[in-house]
């Protein structure tokens, strides 16, 4: 895919039965399949994946390097290196990405913002993860 040069590792799995309720965040690869209320946080390499599968809904803002959706988001989105929309990828919020590779079918409902080259990173604060329950839904 565009602008990737390695094979994508996920480190981490939110199944399709789960719903998380509060912030969650990652380092390295996640895929979430389920449902996700609070915001996605990626740490501060330029090497975490998230994969937001067509299954999958978020209903908060996400952060991370690279995005790949083919599911559903309801919040500000901020890729720092790559937003890869799917066709069945829909987001409802501002877009802010670094390279954005977009699929016929994918839809967004807000601005899209590019970071030109050499314009300060937008940065990811991780605070102290929050109390979350992972619940049967």
């Amino acid at each position: 895919m565009f602008g990737r040069s390695s094979k994508t590792e996920i480190d981490s799995l939110v199944g399709i039965s789960a719903r998380i309720e509060g912030n969650l965040c990652f380092t390295g690869g996640l895929r979430i399949d389920g449902e996700v209320n609070g915001d996605v946080l990626g740490g501060e390499s330029t090497e975490n994946v998230l994969i937001v599968s067509e299954h999958a809904r978020i209903l908060g803002n996400v952060h991370c390097a690279t995005l790949i959706v083919e599911g559903y988001i309801a919040g500000d989105v901020y890729a720092t290196e790559l937003l890869e929309l799917q066709p069945k990828g829909r987001i409802i919020g501002n877009v802010h990405y670094k390279k954005l590779e977009m699929h016929s079918g994918a839809t967004v409902a807000g601005t899209l913002t590019h970071q030109e080259a050499g314009e300060p990173e937008f940065h990811i604060a991780i605070t102290p993860p929050s109390i979350f329950k992972v619940s049967e839904a």
